[in-house]
């Protein structure tokens, strides 16, 4: 299996690296320069140690990488975290960056899209952005755990959230205890 990951300009870089881990096979990653400045500040981490979980990696800015065309080939993509501006510029047809681009890619080559949106409260516009691109087929995520498995930290409830989005890109996992 081959899959993207896609981290942009939102809080909540910890779901991207914990997908980066836990994800079978080939990854790819992008990481937005937001997405960059953002990582330092939560979790001290350089983006070339967030990209060196993933086989592959390439700048947002990167228009000619392999993941920007039709005919390139992997499982699911992944942006996670997932800015509310991203989410907009996706349903908006907007691809002028590497991942608005894939993401633009996904939708029309009906590849699965998986947004793991990490941001609250919503205004309508950001309401009625998610609603166009479910309609369109793209998984539309909060990072909002469930607290029926009892989590007792932190990386609990992260691995309640990943485990989660894994299970819409079809991947076995334990990573949380399932309901009764």
């Amino acid at each position: 299996m081959k899959f993207v990951v896609a981290v942009s300009g939102a809080s909540g870089s910890v779901y991207a690296l914990r997908l980066l881990q836990v994800l079978p096979g080939e990854k790819i990653a992008v990481v937005s320069g937001n997405a960059g400045k953002i990582l330092k500040l939560e979790t001290g981490m350089e983006v070339s140690e967030l990209t060196g979980l993933a086989g592959e990696s390439y700048s947002d800015d990167d228009m000619a990488a392999p993941i920007a065309s039709g005919s390139f080939r992997y499982d699911a993509m992944f942006i996670a975290p997932c800015s509310e501006s991203t989410v907009a510029k996706i349903a908006c047809g907007i691809a002028d960056t590497l991942i608005t681009r894939a993401a633009s890619v996904c939708i029309k080559e009906h590849k699965k899209l998986i947004l793991l949106i990490r941001e609250t409260p919503k205004s309508p516009i950001m309401l009625e952005n998610e609603l166009k691109l479910s309609k369109m087929g793209v998984i539309i995520m909060d990072a909002n755990p469930g607290f029926y498995p009892r989590p007792q930290t932190v990386s609990d409830i992260v691995d309640i959230v990943v485990g989660r989005c894994l299970d819409q890109a079809g991947i076995e996992t334990d990573l949380y205890k399932r309901w009764i």
